[in-house]
C-alpha cells in the first residue's frame, strides 16, 4: 500500500503547480517600461491619423464654427467626394502608377543581380562594393538637388519620353532619381539574405550544368521570395509616398504623382483642411492594400532567421 502511494501519480495540485503553461511569470521594471513605452509610442503615430480621419468627416463650416478640437455638428462623406472630383485624384493615381510601379520593379531586378553576384561570389572588389552601394543611402537627397537639376535639364530626352525634351518634367526622369536612391538599400537587404542560402544548393545546380542566370533566376530567386515581399512593401511606400522630387523634378501639376497633388488643394488665402484631411486618408489607400496582401510574407521576410540557433 505504501509502494502504491509512493509510485503512483502525483495530484492535482502538483500537476497545475509543474505546467509550465500555469506558471504566472513575474512582470519586471524592465518589461513594464517596455511596455508601456510601446504603448505611448502607438498612440503617438495613431493619433493623428484617427484625428485626419475625424476632421475629414466633419463640414469646414462646423470646424470653423466650434473649432478643430470639439465635439458635435454633422458627420458625412462630403469632404472626401469634393476631394475625388476637384483634386481630380484619379488622374494623379494613375501618375503614381506611373511612377512607382516601374521603379519597383526595376530596383528589385537588378538589386537583386547585384546581390547575387556579391553574396555567392567572392572577389578582389566585393566588400568594396557593396560599401559603395550602401553609402549611396547615407548621402542627404537635398544635398545633391542642385548638380542633379542641372543635369536633368542638359540630358536630352526623345519626345515621347518626356515633353520638354529633357530628363526634367518627366515620368522617366522620377523613375531614375528612385531605382537610383533605393537601390543600394535592396542590396544590402538582399545580399545579406542571400548568404544565408546554403552554397550546396548552386553548387549542386552548377555541377548539374546550371548557368550563372540560371543560377539566379531559378534557383536563388525562388528563395528570396520573403525578402522581396518585405522589400516590396517598404519600397512601394517609400516611392509612393514621396514628394521632394516629385515637386522639384515634376513641373507640370498634371504630371505630377498623388502626394504632390495634394499640394493643389492649399490655396493663397484660404486652406479647407477639412477636404485636405479627407483626401490625404484617399491617398493612403493604395499603400494599405499593399501592406495587407503582402502583411504574412513581410513579417515572415523581417522575422526570418529569428528562430535560428
Amino acid at each position: 500500500m505504501t509502494a502504491a502511494t509512493v509510485t503512483g501519480s502525483p495530484t492535482a495540485a502538483d500537476a497545475a503547480a509543474s505546467a509550465p503553461g500555469r506558471r504566472r511569470r513575474r512582470l519586471r521594471p524592465a518589461r513594464a517600461f517596455l511596455h508601456a513605452f510601446l504603448i505611448a509610442t502607438c498612440v503617438v503615430w495613431i493619433a493623428p491619423v484617427l484625428y485626419a480621419l475625424y476632421t475629414s468627416l466633419r463640414p469646414y463650416a462646423d470646424t470653423a464654427k466650434d473649432g478643430y478640437v470639439s465635439v458635435g455638428g454633422h458627420y458625412n462623406l462630403g469632404n472626401y467626394t469634393n476631394a475625388w472630383n476637384e483634386a481630380d485624384l484619379p488622374l494623379y493615381f494613375k501618375n503614381s502608377a506611373i511612377i512607382t510601379i516601374p521603379a519597383l520593379l526595376i530596383t528589385l531586378w537588378l538589386a537583386s543581380m547585384v546581390a547575387f553576384v556579391v553574396a555567392r561570389h567572392s572577389f578582389k572588389f566585393n566588400l568594396l562594393m557593396l560599401m559603395i552601394f550602401t553609402a549611396g543611402n547615407l548621402l542627404p537627397q537635398q544635398a545633391i538637388i542642385t548638380p542633379l537639376y542641372k543635369l536633368y535639364i542638359t540630358i536630352p530626352l526623345p519626345s515621347w519620353l518626356s515633353d520638354s525634351g529633357h530628363l526634367d518634367d518627366s515620368f522617366f526622369g522620377l523613375i531614375l532619381i528612385h531605382v537610383a536612391f533605393q537601390t543600394g538599400f535592396c542590396v544590402f537587404v538582399l545580399s545579406n539574405f542571400m548568404r544565408t542560402v546554403p552554397n550546396e544548393i548552386t553548387e549542386a545546380a552548377r555541377v548539374d550544368g546550371a548557368s550563372e542566370w540560371r543560377q539566379y533566376r531559378q534557383v536563388v530567386l525562388p528563395l528570396c521570395r520573403p525578402a522581396l515581399a518585405a522589400l516590396a512593401t517598404l519600397e512601394f511606400t517609400w516611392i509612393y509616398n514621396d514628394f521632394f522630387w516629385a515637386t522639384v523634378l515634376m513641373q507640370t501639376g498634371s504630371n505630377r504623382p498623388i502626394t504632390a497633388a495634394l499640394n493643389n488643394l492649399t490655396g493663397q488665402f484660404f486652406t479647407d483642411n477639412n477636404l485636405i484631411a479627407a483626401a490625404s486618408m484617399i491617398v493612403a489607400i493604395p499603400t494599405l492594400v499593399v501592406f495587407f496582401a503582402l502583411q504574412k510574407q513581410f513579417v515572415s521576410g523581417l522575422t526570418l532567421g529569428a528562430n535560428k540557433g
